[in-house]
């Protein structure tokens, strides 16, 4: 989210120490102790990856619908801007993406950047990029449930953030929690970086669901936070995207296998309760 009239600069320090000194401390706390050795740890993380991979290979045979609002709001809660938009997408073999739009109002609300648009394709949706995995640091947290499911809680920070003024790359920096038989990420929270003084990303929690019984595909996400820009008062902005209506878009759909097996049919288990809007 852009907010005019402010000086370019890295904040990478500041993204750093907050995702990491206040959210994740607090984080290791609401998560069980569960005391795994490095090598079972290692193995949890090569799985998830590797099923992260082949997940969002598979979405290259989905087509689906997104619809994403994204808002300004006043101090009083009140609506000031508004930027919606509704679209389809399909993919081809190479993972290229089309997108056909179906309803986007002028939108009301500027703040928008092409980060944020790039974050809804990529980070927010698939917290990992298969190709930038190696780019992350992946720390163990602990356990946590949430309502049925027991799940693994890891802590994703980047080895190196890019610097904006030379590549244009996007990385993640927050939490996944991985389902502890399936050893698949059924939720993320976190942002997209590197940020800069003129603009600035929410938080944003990403939840998943079964498709066809087999992929844990993203089908909500959401966030609802202040904005700090520095020399320049706060954004409050609140997003709410859904994913829907996922079919597979070609005939050729055949079985996504992970470390030379195919994965097994799985019972259908339900999500992660869903924040209430």
């Amino acid at each position: 989210m852009a907010r005019n009239r402010l000086l370019i600069a890295a904040a990478i320090l500041v993204i750093l120490t907050g995702l990491t000194a206040g959210p994740m401390v607090s984080a290791q706390n609401e998560a069980g102790s569960d005391n795994l050795s490095q090598p079972e740890i290692d193995r949890i993380i090569k799985a998830f990856t590797a099923k992260e991979t082949e997940f969002r290979k598979a979405l290259n045979l989905y087509s689906f619908k997104r619809d994403a609002m994204i808002q300004s709001l006043g101090m009083g809660g009140q609506i000031q801007g508004e930027y919606h938009r509704v679209s389809n997408f399909t993919f081809d073999d190479q993972g290229n993406r089309y997108e056909k739009i179906s309803f986007f109002p002028m939108p009301s609300f500027s703040g928008v950047t092409p980060e944020d648009l790039e974050d809804l394709g990529g980070i927010q949706p698939f917290a990992l990029e298969p190709s930038k995995v190696d780019k992350y640091n992946i720390k163990y947290v602990g356990k946590e449930k949430i309502d049925e499911l027991n799940l693994y809680v890891f802590e994703v920070i980047p080895k190196v953030v890019p610097d904006p003024k030379k590549i244009k790359e996007r990385l993640f920096i927050g939490r996944v929690w991985v389902d502890d038989q399936d050893l698949q990420i059924v939720k993320t929270k976190g942002k997209g970086i590197p940020e800069t003084k003129i603009n600035k990303f929410p938080v944003v929690e990403t939840y998943r669901e079964q498709i066809g019984g087999r992929y844990w595909f993203p089908t909500y996400t959401y966030a609802d936070e202040e904005l700090i820009f520095d020399n320049a008062g706060p954004l409050h902005v609140r997003m709410r995207v859904r994913y829907s209506d996922f079919a597979p878009a070609r005939a050729d759909v055949k079985v996504i296998e992970v470390d030379g097996s195919e994965l097994p049919d799985q019972e259908l288990k339900p999500p992660p309760a869903k924040p209430k809007p």
